[in-house]
Order: C-alpha cells, then sequence, then structure tokens
C-alpha cells in the first residue's frame, strides 16, 4: 500500500480504536524458565492467579454489540503459562457462553492430544506455540531437556487439526539465526502453515543475555530470509513473516503482508495480572497501564483513555525525534518504550529499521 495511503488508514483505524483483541494475564506461573521472557515467571509465582470471575466481570462490560459476526472479539490467553490453570476448560467455557472467541499462547510442554480435545470442545478456535529452533538451541533457550520433544508433539497435534487457527513463533538470536532453512524444514514436515519470526529487546530476563540479540548485519539477514520465503508465494509450503516489533524501511511489506503498525491500544488491550488495563502485555506496566479493572468500568477505560496509544506525538523525541521516517514509524512498537535510568525521560530500547 502506498505510504500515504497507508497512513490515512492508520489514523482512522486509530479514531475509531475498534477493540479486537482482549489479552488477558491469566498467570504468572510456568513451568519453564525461558531465558527470553519478559515477564520473567517461575513456576511458584508471588502473585496468585486471577479468579476467573474478576475477569468475566471486566468482560462484561464490552457491549455485545461489539462483539458478533462481524467483529468477533478474540480473548488471548497468555502468562506464564495458561496450561497450569486448574479451570482453564472452565474458562474456555465461559468465554464461549459469552460469544468471545478465544485462543492461547503456550509453550507447548503440557499440549497433548488429550487436552488438545478437550481445549477445542471449550471453544478454542486458535493457538501459538513456540519453538524456538532445533533441539539443542530449543533446550538452551528454554532451560528444559524435555522442551524440544513436548513442544514437538504440541505442534504435531495443534498442526493436524485444521478446525483451529495455528501458528508457531521463533524468536531469532544469535543461536538460531543461522539455522533458520533446517527448521523451516522441519515445521514443513509437522505440517506447519504459519510460521512468525520474531526478535526481542532487553526486558525481562532477555537484558542480561547477549546471545539473544542479533547485530545488524544478522537482522539483514533474518529479513533476506523472510523475503525469500514469501517471494516464493504459492510455492512456499509455510506462510513465514516477521512480527510486529517496529518499522523495518525498507523491508516493510517484503517480509509481512502489511505495513507496520502498533495496534497496542488501538485494537487491541488487556488485562494484567493485577488487574491493571493496558495495551499488549510486553508494554511497560507501569508508565502505561490506564486503569485497573478492581476500580475502574474496563470498557470506558477503553473508550476514554489511552491517548499515549493513540497520540504518539510525544515520542518524537531522543533518537526519534530528527527521523525521516518517524511519519511511518511513529517511535515503533509500543513495547520499546521503557523509561531512561535515573531519569523520568522516555527512550526506545531498540530501532528495527534497516536502511540500506
Amino acid at each position: 500500500m502506498n505510504p500515504f495511503l497507508f497512513r490515512r488508514f492508520r489514523n482512522l483505524e486509530t479514531r475509531v480504536h475498534e477493540l479486537n483483541y482482549i489479552f488477558w494475564e491469566c498467570t504468572l506461573r510456568c513451568n519453564l524458565s525461558c531465558r527470553h521472557c519478559g515477564s520473567d515467571c517461575f513456576s511458584s509465582s508471588l502473585t496468585p492467579d486471577m479468579p476467573l470471575e474478576d475477569f468475566l466481570k471486566a468482560l462484561d462490560t464490552v457491549p455485545s454489540s461489539l462483539n458478533n459476526a462481524n467483529n468477533r472479539i478474540i480473548v488471548v490467553l497468555t502468562g506464564g503459562e495458561p496450561l497450569l490453570r486448574p479451570d482453564i476448560l472452565e474458562v474456555g467455557e465461559a468465554l464461549k457462553q459469552r460469544g468471545f472467541y478465544w485462543s492461547m499462547v503456550s509453550n507447548g510442554f503440557l499440549y497433548t492430544e488429550h487436552i488438545h480435545k478437550k481445549l477445542m470442545d471449550a471453544g478454542l478456535k486458535a493457538l501459538t506455540i513456540s519453538l524456538d529452533g532445533t533441539e539443542e538451541d530449543h533446550n538452551w533457550m528454554r532451560g528444559n531437556p524435555q522442551s524440544f520433544n513436548k513442544a514437538l508433539n504440541a505442534i504435531k497435534v495443534a498442526a493436524s487439526d485444521k478446525r483451529l487457527d495455528f501458528d508457531v513463533v521463533t524468536c531469532v538470536n544469535k543461536r538460531n539465526v543461522k539455522r533458520l532453512e533446517e527448521l523451516y524444514s522441519l515445521l514443513s514436515e509437522l505440517g506447519v502453515n504459519k510460521w512468525r519470526l520474531f526478535t526481542i529487546i532487553p526486558i525481562g530476563r532477555a537484558k542480561k543475555e547477549e546471545d539473544l540479540h542479533l547485530t545488524k548485519s544478522e537482522k539483514v539477514e533474518l529479513m533476506e530470509f523472510i523475503k525469500a520465503k514469501r517471494e516464493k508465494g504459492a510455492n512456499s509450503t509455510i506462510d513465514v513473516s516477521f512480527s510486529c516489533e517496529g518499522y523495518l524501511g525498507k523491508y516493510e511489506e517484503k517480509v509481512r503482508p502489511v505495513r507496520f503498525f502498533c495496534h497496542a491500544g488501538i485494537n487491541i488491550a488487556s488485562v494484567l495480572i493485577d488487574g491493571r488495563i493496558s495495551a499488549c502485555p510486553n508494554v511497560d506496566r507501569d508508565l502505561f497501564s490506564q486503569g485497573n479493572i478492581y476500580r475502574d468500568n474496563f470498557y470506558d477505560i477503553w473508550e476514554n483513555r489511552f491517548k499515549p496509544f493513540r497520540d504518539r506525538c510525544w515520542a518524537k523525541q531522543g533518537i526519534c525525534k530528527e527521523c525521516k521516517h518517524f511519519k511511518n514509524c511513529l517511535g515503533g512498537g509500543m513495547h520499546n518504550w521503557k523509561s531512561a535510568d535515573d531519569s523520568n525521560t522516555l527512550r526506545p530500547l531498540s530501532c528495527n529499521c534497516i536502511t540500506n
């Protein structure tokens, strides 16, 4: 799409801010200890799981007229590992009864054919499972020698069910960037149709993991890999794309189907584990949370707040202040903004723009 027309489209979407996705951080407990975890989750969390009834009270503030056949709002269960909730099937049933589509992001460790059938009966519509490389690389990332085989089994089960909107996500890092072709072949053999690749910013545990962060030349290598797969079109067995992390300069529309647009706070809201209302869960919750379901009406907050997400003029500072790409980038993904050390000044942690 022409950049000018796309900016007009983005402005219209921002003014309307139609709610399409609600992420629910339903637990901070996790059965793995991944090196790149932005939430810094552990198997036992000091923060208890949010009770289902508390989330449902917030969800019930959304007018039923907004959740219809033409605009089905999707509730995405995230964490932590959602399958650690003992009431996960009850959660799904409650969402299905209210007419919401629901999906889940999982590490796949507990995802078996048995639980798959039960989740589908409870209304599961979409699923994302992480696979971060071939066996050695994945287990290194996830910190568990069984993780690769468990994830592989989960992918086999999910990919075989054509009723499910299913994709695999991979965190590209220094260890696996040279083996993406090998991983592509593996996923193709497993019957995977969609594969999203992403890089990470230094938040959570990832701050201390130098092997996770790509150099500029490695990022170019990643973009060229995705571009080549997408250029094959129908001759490629898997739809490979890059995530929505930020504006990519010369690679815009070459590595994903649409131009960069951070939908956080525009079409995406979240309810965090402690009740805070924000956009996608990776956004800095201390800086950008807009309210709390335990004192505020969730939908009223969605309609009448979220100004930092819908007016990005404040982001024209630091390295973004004089950047000629700002009108297309708007400072990148909202999750990329943090406060500078010892001050209240915001700064972007990274820049994804590749110009040469």
